[in-house]
C-alpha cells in the first residue's frame, strides 16, 4: 500500500502543472471619448482604436463612444455608472476631469481612485515671466484663466516659494502668452507641448518646471524643476500642488475599471504598445511624453488625492481667488 501511494506520488509529480491561459481581450470592446466628435481627443482616439486593434492577440473592435464636452467629466461619470471589470470598456481620460472633480464641481461625480492606466500622454508645465524669477516677497502680476483652471497650479506654486503673484483672471493660455508679451502679466503657466517655441514667441524666461515626481524637462534641462525649489507651505497643500500637477499635465490616459483582473491589464497593454510604437514613428509633438501602463500608473494614482488634501485646496482657492464651486 505504501509503495502504491509512494508510486502515485512520484507519477504527480512527474506530471507538469498546467499553465493557466493568457487572457483574451474581448471581441468587441468601448472606448469612451470625451466630445466634441471632431475635437482634439476625439481625433486621438480614432487613431489610438486602430492600433489597439492591430497590437491586440485576437481580433478587436474598439468602438469609440463620444461624450460631452472636452473637460470629460460627462465621459468618467459615464464610465463609473457603466463599466464593468471585465475588459469591455475603457476611457480616454483628460487631466482636466479629475481637476473639475478636486475643486469640487458638482457635475464631477466620479471617483479616479483604483482606475488602471493601460497607456497615457502627457505634457509639460512650466512658470515663466518676462524677467528673471524675483526674490521671495516680490509680487509679480500673474495671468491665468480663472480659479478652477490649470494656471491656478502656478498661482499655488509660487505661493508655495514665498512669492505673493497678484492674480490676473481672464487670461488662459494663449492669452496668457499674448499678456506677457504685451507686459499685461509679469508671469504665467504654460502647459502642453512645444514650450520651448511657445517661450520664444512669448519674449519669456523660464523660472521652474512643474514636475510633480518626475525630473527636469527634458526640452529644457537648464530649467530647475519644482523639486528643486525650497517649497514651503503645510504638507496638505504641497500634495494639493502635486495633483493639480499631474492634472494639467496629462493630456489624456486610457484607463480600465478597478478590480480588472491583472491578465486582463497586461493584455491590453500589450495591445496599446502598438500604438505608442506607432504614434512614435509619425512623430509626436515637441515636449508630449507617451507613457505605457507601467509609467502611467504614479500620475495616474496621484489624480485622487486623500479628503485632508482636496480640502486644503479649495480652502486655498478660496481664500486666495476668494472663488469656490457652486
Amino acid at each position: 500500500m505504501q509503495a502504491g501511494l509512494g508510486a502515485a506520488a512520484g507519477l504527480a509529480a512527474s506530471i507538469p502543472l498546467a499553465r493557466p491561459a493568457r487572457a483574451l481581450l474581448p471581441t468587441t470592446a468601448t472606448l469612451l471619448v470625451p466630445g466634441p466628435e471632431d475635437g482634439p481627443l476625439a481625433r486621438l482616439a480614432g487613431r489610438l482604436a486602430g492600433s489597439l486593434g492591430r497590437g491586440a492577440t485576437t481580433a478587436l473592435r474598439l468602438d469609440l463612444t463620444v461624450l460631452g464636452g472636452p473637460d470629460g467629466v460627462t465621459a468618467a461619470n459615464r464610465f463609473v455608472t457603466d463599466a464593468a471589470p471585465d475588459g469591455r470598456s475603457l476611457l480616454l481620460l483628460p487631466g482636466i476631469a479629475a481637476l473639475s472633480r478636486m475643486v469640487g464641481d458638482p457635475r464631477a461625480r466620479f471617483d479616479p481612485a483604483g482606475w488602471v492606466p493601460v497607456c497615457a500622454l502627457q505634457g509639460g508645465a512650466m512658470v515663466v515671466g518676462r524677467d528673471a524669477m524675483p526674490p521671495p516677497g516680490s509680487a509679480p502680476r500673474f495671468g491665468l484663466g480663472g480659479p478652477d483652471m490649470p494656471g491656478a497650479a502656478g498661482l499655488l506654486a509660487l505661493d508655495l516659494l514665498g512669492l505673493a503673484a497678484s492674480p490676473v483672471l481672464g487670461l488662459p493660455s494663449p492669452k496668457a502668452e499674448a499678456a506677457l508679451a504685451q507686459g499685461i502679466a509679469e508671469a504665467a503657466l504654460l502647459h502642453g507641448p512645444d514650450l520651448p517655441a511657445r517661450l520664444t514667441a512669448a519674449g519669456a524666461r523660464p523660472w521652474f518646471a512643474l514636475d510633480g515626481v518626475a525630473g527636469r524637462d527634458a526640452m529644457l534641462p537648464e530649467v530647475p524643476a519644482l523639486h528643486d525649489l525650497p517649497l514651503g507651505g503645510p504638507a496638505e497643500l504641497r500634495g494639493a500642488l502635486t495633483t493639480a500637477t499631474a492634472c494639467l499635465r496629462l493630456l489624456a490616459a486610457v484607463v480600465l475599471p478597478p478590480l480588472t483582473p491583472a491578465d486582463t491589464v497586461a493584455t491590453w497593454r500589450v495591445a496599446a504598445q502598438r500604438w505608442l510604437e506607432e504614434e512614435a514613428r509619425t512623430g509626436w509633438a515637441p515636449g508630449l511624453r507617451p507613457l505605457s501602463g507601467m509609467e502611467a500608473g504614479p500620475l495616474v494614482a496621484a489624480l485622487a488625492p486623500a479628503p485632508a488634501t482636496v480640502l486644503a485646496y479649495r480652502e486655498w482657492l478660496l481664500r486666495r481667488l476668494n472663488w469656490r464651486a457652486d
